[in-house]
């Protein structure tokens, strides 16, 4: 395996790029995007509005535990010349009003982060609705997300995330005591189907959130028991969209590529898209959707060179948020499989990318890579999760009666955030 100067040669650590790793990526090794519609015609597409926040291109960051934080928001909001939206990852609200130290760290924002959103957990109204007035009155965020979605166990087996839906009356007052606490910020939702395919809840909840009055509500048209596996039911995106014309509805599952992106606008009717495990070790996607909506130029095709890069500033930038540089490169080490996903890479050099414990040993091991590779065929494709789970873990009786909420506390909730 050849070696070359190593990704990271003259490279400054700091948050403005001064190696620009970004806008190498961004203006190098680009090709042409097919047309917009397989028939020639435009697509058509209004702004997305978020209450008093314009999105265009509407595009959104999904939040994902332990990813979405400031320096990966940072990243992808570069690639987009700072269009679009990009919620944080999901923020506990017991945690939040407890003021954990990790909690208040997870929803610090760049100066330049406009507008800034938050992502909420929470089973529990009152202490939901206290979350939502803290964020409002201490001006933390101009943006409120909650997450209705979240498939893990440890989150549904509290009647958490994507197992909360099914209980329409806690869902109504969660959503009252958020809307009514948050003053004049807008609040969101994201959820699934449903729990499984007997236990289908998101057109109910969907008209329970225009009634309470949600902004805006994202699907992500699979179910908690389906987890990432299988296909996500875009059918669903539609019938949501039917269902509550009032407000705009945003699809989220299997968007891959800028052009998958396009299709489920095309094919769902949805007013734009949230974009998750796509750009996993790809914040450069972000470029490619505004290219993509906008119809103007190309998409990217890093070479490995450029790849890496971008992952050294990734892991620089993580150092800077955490405060020390070990625990940012340490924390990256997830990161390195999705960013070197396709690239012809030996599996010892692989290996020793993913333990690296300081931005030197990155850089060192980055330089003996076939830098020149090229942006491999079918690296677009699906990355992250893609496992389905059966059986979804619920509190005992949860399925019992979907509009008795009792049993469900403030204990309920969890105290920690993020991933």
């Amino acid at each position: 395996m050849r070696k070359h100067d190593g990704p990271g040669e003259g490279r400054t650590p700091g948050h403005n790029d001064p190696g620009g790793a970004t806008a190498r990526v961004r203006d190098n090794g680009r090709s042409p995007p097919p047309p917009a519609d397989p028939e020639g015609s435009p697509l058509p597409m209004t702004q997305l509005q978020i209450g008093p926040h314009a999105v265009q291109p509407p595009v959104v960051l999904a939040p994902m535990a332990g990813i979405t934080n400031a320096p990966f928001r940072t990243l992808c909001r570069e690639f987009s010349g700072g269009k679009g939206l990009f919620v944080s990852e999901m923020i506990t609200t017991r945690a939040l009003v407890e003021r954990n130290e990790k909690t208040m760290q997870l929803i610090h924002f760049d100066e330049t982060e406009k507008p800034r959103s938050i992502q909420l957990y929470g089973v529990d109204p009152d202490t939901v609705g206290k979350a939502v007035r803290m964020i409002a009155e201490e001006d933390l965020a101009d943006h409120i997300d909650l997450n209705f979605g979240c498939p893990v166990p440890k989150v549904t087996r509290k009647g958490g995330g994507s197992a909360l839906p099914y209980k329409r009356h806690l869902l109504r007052s969660i959503l009252r005591e958020a809307v009514s606490n948050a003053g004049e910020l807008p609040v969101t939702m994201k959820m699934r189907k449903g729990i499984d395919d007997d236990h289908i809840t998101y057109l109910d909840a969907g008209r329970i959130a225009v009634e309470e009055g949600v902004t805006a509500i994202a699907l992500h048209g699979r179910t908690a028991a389906q987890h990432y596996g299988g296909t996500a039911d875009w059918d669903a995106i539609a019938r949501l969209k039917e269902t509550v014309p009032e407000i705009p509805v945003l699809g989220n599952g299997d968007i891959w590529s800028a052009d998958d992106a396009l299709r489920m606008v095309r094919e769902t009717g949805c007013d734009g898209v949230v974009v998750g495990r796509g750009c996993l070790g790809r914040p450069w996607l972000f470029g490619d959707l505004v290219a993509a909506f906008e119809g103007t130029g190309t998409y990217a095709k890093p070479t490995l060179k450029e790849v890496a890069a971008v992952m050294l500033r990734h892991a620089t930038l993580l150092g800077e948020w955490l405060g020390d540089e070990a625990r940012g490169v340490i924390d990256f080490r997830k990161h390195v499989a999705w960013y070197t996903k396709g690239f012809s890479i030996g599996s010892e050099l692989r290996k020793k990318l993913a333990i690296a414990s300081s931005l030197d040993e990155l850089d060192a091991l980055m330089s003996e890579l076939d830098l020149d590779q090229p942006w491999p065929v079918g690296a677009d494709g699906p990355r992250g999760r893609t496992s389905g789970r059966n059986r979804v873990v619920l509190p005992d009786g949860w399925l019992d009666d979907p509009y008795d909420c009792a049993g469900v506390t403030a204990d309920a909730e969890l105290d920690t955030s993020g991933g």
